[in-house]
């Protein structure tokens, strides 16, 4: 929605694009976002052709790699950057002095501690991100830059409905609006380039909810979230360096295990680095170390056994093809949503209208469209920052079976897999992939019982305390579980023939996009009413099929201590093969 005329442009960050943005009429802090990302863009092909490992050495790379990346923090979020130095401090300190047993454990509960205290924070002593009131009497509508949403100052009579019921007894304060954040697992970004009026549909809800809507940006606790996969990730990889035998790990484990604490430089280059500072992704210590130091690519090469490829010699590939590729992706996506996602809210799937008046089956059709014209912004989003961190030279995984150099070890989506997933397991994996190796690698391969419902926990804890995100994540493992069940009973009745296995295909493709939609749906409504009204108007369908399913079938569930030893048995091989 466009700003009123002498609104002011507040933030925490920089003002000195505060005349782009007033020309534009875009929110300043999401100016400051896309300046920060092109200009790290431009900084990473700096870094690669003229901080090369072979023109300067690990320090100089180290360092530059911090102070832009500092920089970059304090443009965009100014004193909110302070929580991440904080962060990163504290968990250095405890890197250091905590016992070898004890480091992981330590590390993981100040850093979920201190960013669950910023999620509280932000919602219910700040108040950003509550339900909007719309009071009755004058009500100033103003850009919030603190957080990027639209802040309504009540004015007039204090006893208005609030959400829930609840009554705001203070007739100057400040709420947010209910879908101001719509939500991802690492970073939220939309209406990039562009400001509308708002559309019947939005018009609809606000008038439903009392919903302000708001031009979205992306999130400030984004880069704490990001910050802490990486702190958390370290130390669970130094425990396993120092503090664990070989034997007991597993084979991933072992590769990515780190032998010895990092130095202050070493540390705050891997947190706090210009490629990933402002929209990730997480990586690995290991890969991050390989490649300020030279050995990254070189490394993945001799892990697929490059001269079997069809090269004489080791190649140098260049990150220039598959930069290019990546930035025409976020090109099509910021097109897809400029265009798309703004006449397909999510909004509209509890309208009383459209659902009193539109049959079952076509609400249903309606929940897959607006689903994927969401889908655009993340595209984009993600896609560009795994550009940064490629332009730079970090990225690199080895080649595939066609001797093709490959970039995806950052990758956090594959969106041909995505779009064509057939279980509710695949359309995940593909998914914000770097956090869902994240949640693998600190808590489901941890966890000594109950790993899915752990893991599932821990990504709705990460993401914030709003109750949206705790009705996708206990919706999404009931319907995994069920999924499971279905694939393990199923199945191989239908591997017998072609047609048989392309009937299979197409109808748990067809399952898998609606179990995504109706999962998700709350994580983007955020609050408790709309979510129930929701699934009252699809009447719980895969709540109550995916439990008759879990009572129906039999389940033959895979033990962790069972995969543990599996996982093991295959180290072991590989060992024995080594020798």
């Amino acid at each position: 929605m466009a700003e009123p005329p002498g609104a002011p442009h507040r933030t925490t960050g920089s003002t000195l694009l505060h005349p782009l943005s007033a020309l534009l009429g875009i929110p300043l802090d999401q100016i400051n976002f896309v300046a920060c990302q092109l200009f790290a863009l431009l900084a990473a092909f700096w870094f690669r052709i003229y901080l090369s490992p072979s023109h300067a050495s690990s320090a100089v790379r180290h360092a530059f790699a911090t102070l832009f990346g500092i920089y970059f923090a304090v443009f965009c979020f100014g004193w909110y950057s302070i929580h991440l130095f904080v962060l990163v401090m504290m968990n250095y300190g405890i890197m250091n002095m905590a016992s070898v047993p004890n480091i992981h454990r330590y590390s993981f509960v100040v850093a979920m501690g201190y960013l669950t205290l910023c999620h509280i924070s932000r919602i219910y002593i700040f108040h950003y991100g509550i339900l909007t009131t719309d009071f009755s009497g004058s009500c100033v509508v103003e850009k919030d830059m603190r957080c990027g949403l639209t802040t309504v100052r009540a004015e007039g009579d204090n006893h208005c409905p609030g959400p829930a019921g609840h009554t705001i007894a203070d007739t100057g304060q400040d709420s947010t609006g209910l879908l101001g954040h719509l939500g991802t697992r690492w970073l939220v970004f939309s209406q990039l380039l562009t400001s509308t009026p708002m559309g019947p549909f939005q018009a609809t809800l606000q008038n439903m909810y009392d919903i302000k809507y708001d031009d979205v940006t992306r999130e400030k606790r984004s880069p704490l979230m990001i910050i802490t996969q990486k702190i958390t990730t370290l130390a669970c990889q130094l425990h396993d360096g120092i503090g664990r035998q070989a034997e007991e790990l597993t084979a991933e484990q072992n590769r990515l295990a780190v032998k010895s604490r990092p130095s202050l430089l070493e540390y705050l280059s891997y947190l706090l680095n210009f490629m990933s500072i402002i929209a990730g992704p997480c990586s690995n210590y290991k890969d991050y170390i390989a490649f300020i130091e030279g050995r990254h690519v070189h490394m993945k090469l001799l892990e697929v056994n490059w001269k079997q490829k069809g090269y004489d010699r080791l190649p140098d590939p260049s990150p220039t093809g598959a930069v290019m590729y990546k930035l025409c992706i976020t090109l099509v996506s910021l097109i897809l949503f400029l265009t798309l996602t703004k006449n397909f809210p999510m909004a509209y799937i509890i309208d009383n209208e459209f659902l009193d008046k539109t049959p079952f089956l076509s609400r249903l059709g309606y929940l897959y469209v607006v689903t994927q014209a969401a889908k655009p912004k993340y595209y984009f989003a993600w896609t560009l920052a795994d550009a940064v961190n490629n332009a730079a030279g970090y990225g690199f995984s080895g080649v595939d079976e066609r001797g093709t150099f490959r970039w995806d070890l950052l990758s956090n989506l594959n969106i041909w897999n995505i779009e064509t997933a057939t279980s509710f397991k695949m359309y995940i994996e593909n998914w914000n992939i770097q956090t869902a190796a994240w949640l693998k690698r600190v808590c489901y391969d941890r966890a000594p019982w109950y790993p899915t419902a752990l893991t599932f926990i821990l990504s709705a804890l990460w993401h914030g305390i709003y109750p949206g995100y705790y009705f996708t994540f206990l919706t999404g493992i009931l319907i995994t579980l069920a999924a499971r069940a279905i694939r393990n009973n199923c199945r191989h009745y239908f591997l017998s023939s072609v047609p048989l296995k392309i009937a299979y295909d197409v109808v748990t493709w067809a399952v898998t996009q609606l179990a995504v939609c109706y999962t998700v749906a709350p994580f983007v409504m955020l609050a408790v009413e709309p979510t129930i009204k929701f699934y009252k108007s699809v009447y719980f369908h895969m709540h109550i099929l995916s439990i008759l399913v879990l009572l129906l079938l039999p389940v033959r569930p895979q033990t962790h201590s069972v995969r543990r030893a599996q996982n093991q048995t295959k180290l072991n091989s590989a060992k024995s093969k080594d020798k």
